[in-house]
């Protein structure tokens, strides 16, 4: 079935399921699970199999060509290590459990197996990870026509028919159900100790415009002109036209941090208590011991605590960047900002440094603080919103622009230390994220070179909002040190 190329948004609605039912579709998520490993496994296996091949081994090491990717084909049909191989090794097993899963989510367990052990393949991940119990929470469907489909405010599965919760004053989601269902998928979730279902609908199209109650008025109209981002690991500098702001992304996620620690540390304590013969003298993990851990219930307690402060993080991190896009793109309809790579930002470095007193340098670098506030993950939905609206984020060059380095004024470029946040030009002292996010909105079309004239005629306007923005700054309590007002 080949993909669909139309836009598509999902709808998530709650399920009203008894007791019997929930038993039913637990049921099932732990058939979905062992059917997912199976596959897995399977992959893993042929394509063991073909590494051994000698033909497969004088290929691999060839440079890249058009002949290359046809033999590498050839042998992965051969070998069976396709995704439509998966489909045809799942159909029998599923057979016995025909009453709980049908062929179209069968076959997306299949295809959910092989896009994980795909990244193994192509060099994207170090290892694939097998289901543990309970760790399988979503299953999906191909069409709303058979299996998982949702027809008459209901969740239809193989004789299973359970209400699905649609507020009458809820005008998003009657509005969201005029459009076509593509194919549904049901989520499990555990919140607050309690397992609760929920169903998402995958509409085809756009999500409605939400409206002001009161005025009619569209809440998030797409702004005009230009607008610069300069993204790091824990802030995020906006300029426009009308506005410019440094800002802290996520702030929700601030109070949390410390219950956090404080958990992590209170399990640590439990686990070495319970399992002393897993532990060296130093206090180091036995890796000959191959005996089974020991969970108190007193640890799973404190386990579920974890997962139950992790999930509120997440669900405020997502809340937080979905207000902050909303408000983004009210400001204009021309996004740019610098390419990043978060995920080389988050290894530890890799050269053991010396400062002047002697001491080693810590080799972490800003994993913790990417895994807080998921900058990426911002700069997704942003996308997605611009997507919506026919517009895209336009991505710079970094290396050819080197915004934190340019003055517009002298035209020159001047080398600054990470730690150095103030940038002084034409006599003005001017904060270092916000200039570059000025820089970067004034970026040409090329978004290779910074449009002088561009910077010139728009300074004044942006020196006046600037100077607001660092006294509003100096006024709040929740500033980072990193942004150096």
């Amino acid at each position: 079935m080949a993909k669909s190329k139309t836009k598509s948004y999902v709808l998530t609605l709650k399920l009203k399921t008894e007791t019997w039912q929930e038993h039913v579709l637990e049921k099932r998520f732990e058939i979905a699970r062992k059917l997912y490993n199976a596959c897995l496994r399977e992959c893993l296996k042929r394509y063991k199999k073909l590494q051994h091949d000698s033909q497969y081994k004088q290929v691999i090491q060839q440079p890249k060509s058009k002949e290359k990717n046809k033999i590498l084909n050839e042998l992965y049909r051969f070998y069976g290590v396709t995704e439509y191989a998966m489909h045809d090794f799942i159909k029998p097993m599923r057979y016995p459990f025909k009453k709980h899963i049908d062929s179209h989510t069968a076959q997306k367990i299949a295809t959910r197996a092989w896009l994980a052990f795909e990244k193994l393949a192509f060099g994207n991940a170090n290892q694939v990870y097998f289901k543990k119990q309970n760790e399988m929470d979503s299953l999906e469907g191909k069409t709303n026509d058979t299996g998982i489909r949702f027809k008459d405010g209901h969740l239809l599965w193989n004789e299973l028919s359970i209400p699905v919760i649609v507020r009458k004053n809820d005008i998003y989601a009657h509005l969201a159900l005029q459009d076509r269902i593509k194919y549904c998928r049901i989520v499990r979730k555990c919140i607050r100790g309690k397992i609760k279902y929920y169903l998402q609908l995958v509409l085809e199209g756009i999500p409605p415009k939400k409206f002001n109650k009161e005025t009619g008025e569209v809440k998030h109209p797409l702004g005009q002109g230009d607008v610069g981002i300069d993204i790091g690991t824990q802030t995020i500098a906006i300029c426009s036209t009308n506005d410019v702001k440094l800002l802290v992304l996520a702030p929700s996620v601030e109070n949390i941090e410390k219950q956090k620690r404080l958990l992590l540390r209170k399990l640590d304590r439990q686990r070495r208590a319970n399992n002393p013969h897993k532990y060296n003298e130093d206090g180091t993990i036995k890796t000959d011991n191959k005996e089974k851990w020991i969970w108190s219930k007193n640890y799973i307690k404190t386990k579920n605590q974890l997962a139950e402060l992790q999930r509120k993080m997440t669900d405020k991190r997502k809340q937080d960047h979905h207000r902050l896009a909303n408000w983004m793109i009210t400001l204009g309809d021309c996004f740019k900002v610098e390419t990043m790579n978060f995920q080389a930002l988050q290894k530890r470095a890799k050269e053991t440094k010396v400062d002047a007193n002697g001491t080693y340098k810590k080799k972490k670098r800003f994993g913790k603080s990417i895994a807080n506030r998921a900058p990426s993950m911002f700069l997704s939905i942003l996308r997605q919103k611009l997507q919506y609206e026919n517009k895209t984020l336009r991505l710079i060059d970094t290396f050819s622009v080197k915004a934190s380095q340019y003055d517009h004024h002298s035209n020159e470029y001047k080398k600054k230390t990470l730690s150095q946040r103030w940038h002084e030009t034409n006599g003005c002292k001017v904060q270092r994220d916000l200039y570059s996010a000025f820089l970067i909105m004034n970026v040409k079309d090329n978004l290779k070179e910074i449009d002088q004239q561009k910077c010139v005629d728009r300074w004044k306007q942006f020196i006046h909002l600037h100077d607001k923005e660092i006294k509003r700054l100096r006024l709040c309590p929740c500033v980072l040190s990193s942004m150096g007002v």
